[in-house]
């Protein structure tokens, strides 16, 4: 009499396995860096490429709106085409784009690569993620290969500005992009080797029309703020919003007729698992709100090297990984909604810290916000996924997975898009309030636009109005930047209220790894 295959114990993984991580690792640190690289270098980007504020926050942040878009479109599409090819497929793509980025003529060009790239990534997260489930039998195993894959996710957006930092003191800003060629190639050579093909037997329906108005209630919501950040609040961007709200609700709507949604709506049912979704949004909100104005903050207004930023943003990176690898241990005696909550706590105590920086260097302050603000960050997103995970049904933990990825996409491309659209809008009325008299307007124009442009404009003033100019503006972008910086501490606060309490009584289901 047979043994049933559900009833023999699980395959555990080998030396190929274990490889088979490292090489799903590598392109899920990258994608996390490029949410984050970029901002390294906007001043010099500004320089040569003279982009308006809305037009350099699109280079940041289109990247993960499509991101977030299309994660769980290219979820499906992998269980269809198999995931080891979608993987392939994205990786050539990804390394495309990222060629197109690095040589971009004009704004929006550069906005063009990073949409692009953004479609890219979304092809790989999906599929790495799924491979590693498929490679690692072994529950046990299973786990600690998610928490190095997590590590990953989570380190990598921590690390942008370092790899940033490093590249721009030897190279031209786009060597932030090149970086990602010879990963990609190395991945189209290593990972048919190495990398087992993976597909759903019998996937759902393909549907284009939710995805669509995903992403377009994504835009829609980013341009009215954006627009606000630029124009101040009127009619078009409140009719952006209301667009993106009633585009929202459409595709809720389409989700409760499916039969097979792309994303399940009945889910955020539970409220343990909509707080640990909001939660995680949250948390990366924070990440990359802090790292869309600390690069121009060091090397513009305190005037130091990439490099010299890239090591400021250092203690980001390193919080974010440990914080994310002791995560799971620490749950195991607390409950999920105190760690997660505390973790939260810690990311907008770094907030506020960030919030006393000035026009003089504390980089005490500046480093101790760091550590606080990734550390908590690492350990709330990294609990956030096993709430959600863990709350879903059983046959609901793929749809639960999608949701947990997109929205932490989601939260880097809302944190850039709020908090960047908040500073810019403070930094601009300042600026053109404090200007000294005598400024040419040509000149003023620029210097409302990014500080990048103010500086150098500086350069073209004479003497006796250049060193007030410079006072000005660098007052004008560090008193934007705190103001903004004490705004996402109590946003974020309020996210740890609300997870201490809505998962005060949840705890971790998995066992301590030894």
């Amino acid at each position: 009499m047979g043994v049933s295959p559900s009833l023999l114990p699980a395959r555990r993984a080998g030396v190929r396995q274990w490889w088979a991580l490292a090489v799903l690792t590598v392109p899920v640190l990258l994608m996390s860096i490029d949410l984050t690289v970029l901002s390294m270098a906007v001043p010099r980007l500004s320089q040569d490429l003279a982009p308006s504020g809305t037009q350099l926050l699109w280079m940041i942040d289109i990247y993960g709106v499509f991101l977030a878009g299309l994660l769980i479109l290219m979820g499906s599409l992998g269980d269809r085409i198999g995931r080891r090819r979608l993987l392939l497929i994205g990786s050539a793509a990804f390394g495309a784009a990222s060629v197109l980025a690095a040589f971009a003529w004009s704004a929006e060009v550069l906005i063009l690569a990073r949409a692009l790239l953004g479609i890219g990534g979304a092809t790989l997260m999906p599929s790495t993620l799924s491979l590693i489930r498929a490679v690692f039998e072994d529950p046990g195993q299973r786990r600690r290969a998610i928490s190095v894959w997590m590590a990953a996710f989570a380190g990598g957006s921590g690390l942008g500005p370092v790899v940033g930092g490093v590249l721009l003191e030897h190279f031209w800003w786009g060597s932030v992009f090149l970086i990602n060629v010879p990963i990609m190639v190395l991945l189209l050579i290593v990972g048919p080797l190495v990398l087992p093909e993976s597909k759903d037997p019998a996937p759902g329906p393909f549907d284009i029309a939710s995805v669509l108005l995903l992403i377009g209630a994504i835009l829609a919501v980013i341009f009215g703020f954006k627009d606000a950040g630029k124009e101040g609040w009127g009619l078009v961007p409140i009719v952006w919003l209301l667009g993106g709200v009633a585009l929202a609700a459409l595709f809720t709507s389409r989700q409760r007729r499916l039969a097979q949604p792309l994303i399940d709506i009945t889910l955020f049912r539970s409220l343990p698992f909509t707080v640990a979704v909001l939660a995680n949004v949250a948390g990366v909100f924070a990440m990359t709100g802090v790292l869309y104005f600390f690069p121009q903050y060091v090397q513009v207004v305190l005037g130091r090297s990439p490099l010299e930023a890239g090591l400021w943003a250092l203690p980001l990176a390193v919080g974010a990984i440990v914080g994310a690898l002791a995560a799971p241990a620490i749950a195991q005696r607390l409950s999920m909604g105190w760690v997660i909550g505390l973790g939260l706590a810690g990311a907008a105590a770094g907030y506020l810290l960030l919030s006393l920086l000035g026009v003089d260097e504390a980089m005490t302050v500046a480093f101790t916000a760091g550590a606080l603000l990734g550390g908590g960050v690492g350990v709330a997103d990294t609990l956030t996924n096993d709430v959600i995970i863990g709350t879903a049904p059983a046959d609901k933990a793929g749809a639960a997975a999608g949701i947990s990825e997109t929205a932490y996409e989601l939260g880097g491309a809302m944190g850039t898009a709020i908090l960047g659209s908040i500073g810019a809008s403070l930094y601009s009325s300042s600026v053109i309030a404090g200007l000294p008299a005598g400024t040419p307007a040509e000149v003023s124009e620029a210097a409302a636009e990014t500080i990048g442009a103010a500086d150098q404009a500086a350069a073209e003033l004479p003497a006796e109005l250049a060193g007030s100019f410079t006072d000005t503006v660098n007052h004008a972008f560090v008193d934007a930047m705190t103001q903004t910086f004490f705004t996402a501490a109590v946003i974020v606060a309020v996210a740890a209220v609300g997870a201490m309490f809505a998962l005060r009584k949840h705890r971790s289901t998995e066992p301590v790894n030894h």
